[in-house]
């Protein structure tokens, strides 16, 4: 009998896109609660979601630790789990239940959980941590222990009593333990990312939290707070995540990876005495234009950064109070770039206030600054953002996507569900074409011996198989095979462009009336909440 088994109700199964995809990474948040209560004497199993076929290896897991407590503790560092997605919600349902046949005392954290605890309480969970969990938790698994009365605990809702003010946030982040990877089936993981892509990745993080201010971004657990590990404390995670685990690859999963100014050099400089490990990350475009910024990012590993680069159209980055502009995308792209860094955009479409016009803007500065991938994504209103304050009256009884491919709009925007989904496929394909055509063209000036740059795109995987020989300078020589692949991707993508295109065109007449947002001036909007440093 285990004490206490932990759980999460992300099943990458029930989310066609991302499994098809298959880069899965442990519930981060999980493993910092797991190892959080083992500090505290707790017994503590896992319940992985991520790679479960279904909730009925939950009841097998509540089967196999009869334990007192299940709790389901979401990872509240990826993007996935804040995104409340409704077919996850039903897994949580199903687990509650579960969970409570057994004899079980129920607990619940995660954004979902805290902005809409009434619901998870009415399904059967004894109580809810809202916001930050672990201290929360802690202190209830010792009152109920001890029989006391929890209806003055801080941040926790239950049945009876809904006392929702919020605990401060841990904020010296170094004390917390590295999350508890021995709970966690890293072989598994480990096949799958070999089979899949070649390398195997794991995840970190680094901060809890963003200060600034998007006015579509969700933010239940922090709000507007922000605490950071130190560099050195970081360095040391990812050396012994090398020496025991030996990744290939780390994915950072911060909102914003070294917001402190000077903090990516410090971690680069503390990385030069062994740890190092190739990573992607998440940065804004402004602080990539910070002197020496893309160059210590390099130094400490960088390989791929992502920018929530959003739109093209400045009316809108203000509209969304991103506090970027424009033109610091195109900068931060070609300083990545030049540095030997991917560049990833993150793309919104569907803002208040968004017209033909402001979409094309977008589409051109991905033509533009040519980014190395892109993510698209359509606006999606959720509790506690002002953009969901703006649109809650036109929200109807749906208001949660089912899974993150489902790119409905879920408020009256200026154009319809189809016309979005539409411009999606549209965009995807413009931009695999484009990158098949150069990586093909590249190849044969390669060949040729035109150029001794091997095609960006190879020389990332061949990397990663370990089949690429460097000389004394670290210039790759090996001969490549090429693959057949691009061939049909540009051909495909190429043949099926102008249908859709047409598709988009007839999709794009709009009966709604045009929906604008007040917002900050952009350079309070380019400014970080302050903090309060304890």
């Amino acid at each position: 009998m285990t004490q206490i088994l932990l759980g999460q109700s992300y099943f990458l199964r029930f989310d066609p896109k991302l499994w098809d995809a298959m880069q899965p990474y442990p519930p981060l948040g999980t493993l910092y609660a797991a190892s959080y209560l083992r500090q505290h004497g707790y017994e503590v199993a896992l319940f992985d979601a991520m790679l479960a076929e279904s909730e009925e290896e939950w009841a097998q897991a509540l089967e196999q630790h009869q334990p007192q407590y299940a709790i389901l503790y979401e990872d509240n560092f990826n993007y996935l789990s804040k995104m409340c997605l409704l077919r996850m919600r039903e897994a949580a349902f199903k687990m509650i239940e579960r969970a409570k046949r057994r004899g079980c005392t129920v607990i619940l954290c995660g954004a979902d959980a805290t902005d809409h605890y009434e619901i998870y309480l009415a399904k059967g969970a004894d109580y809810v941590l809202i916001g930050e969990g672990e201290e929360t938790l802690i202190e209830l698994l010792s009152h109920v222990s001890d029989g006391r009365d929890t209806s003055q605990i801080i941040g926790l809702a239950t049945p009876e009593s809904q006392l929702v003010r919020r605990r401060p946030d841990i904020s010296n982040l170094d004390k917390l333990p590295f999350p508890a990877w021995d709970l966690v089936d890293v072989e598994k993981y480990r096949r799958i990312w070999l089979q899949r892509h070649g390398y195997f990745s794991m995840n970190m993080v680094t901060t809890r939290g963003c200060p600034f201010h998007c006015n579509w971004c969700a933010k239940p657990i922090w709000g507007q707070r922000y605490h950071s590990r130190s560099s050195e404390n970081v360095a040391a995670e990812m050396k012994w995540l090398k020496e025991t685990y030996r990744p290939d690859h780390i994915w950072f999963a911060d909102d914003i990876l070294g917001l402190k100014p000077g903090w990516i050099p410090r971690f680069a400089d503390a990385l030069q005495e062994g740890g190092r490990i190739p990573f992607k990350c998440l940065s804004r475009a402004d602080l990539l234009t910070r002197p020496g910024e893309v160059q210590a990012l390099a130094r400490a590993g960088a390989q791929t950064v992502w920018m929530g680069a959003e739109s093209g159209s400045q009316k809108i980055l203000d509209a969304m109070d991103k506090g970027t502009r424009v033109e610091q995308i195109h900068e931060a792209a070609r300083r990545l770039k030049e540095a030997g860094i991917r560049v990833g955009f993150f793309l919104q479409f569907g803002y208040p206030g968004e017209t033909r016009e402001d979409i094309e803007k977008t589409i051109q500065l991905v033509r533009d600054c040519d980014p190395d991938d892109i993510g698209v994504s359509v606006s999606y209103p959720l509790p506690g953002t002002k953009f969901y304050n703006a649109v809650s009256e036109q929200l109807g009884e749906k208001q949660n996507w089912q899974d993150s491919q489902d790119l409905a709009m879920l408020y009256q925007g200026t154009f319809s569900t189809g016309f979005y989904r539409k411009l999606h496929s549209v965009i995807h394909k413009e931009f695999r074409a484009r990158k098949a055509w150069r990586s093909l063209t590249q190849t044969n000036r390669y060949q040729k011996g035109i150029t001794t740059e091997v095609p960006k795109e190879q020389t990332v995987r061949a990397a990663y198989r370990g089949s690429l020989v460097r000389d004394g300078k670290g210039k790759p020589f090996k001969k490549l095979r090429v693959s057949v692949s691009p061939w049909l991707r540009l051909g495909y993508n190429l043949l099926t462009l102008p249908l859709a295109r047409m598709q988009l065109n007839r999709l794009a007449s709009s009966d709604n009336g045009m929906l604008t947002l007040p917002h900050l001036p952009h350079e309070a909007a380019a400014t970080p909440t302050p903090q309060d440093e304890r």
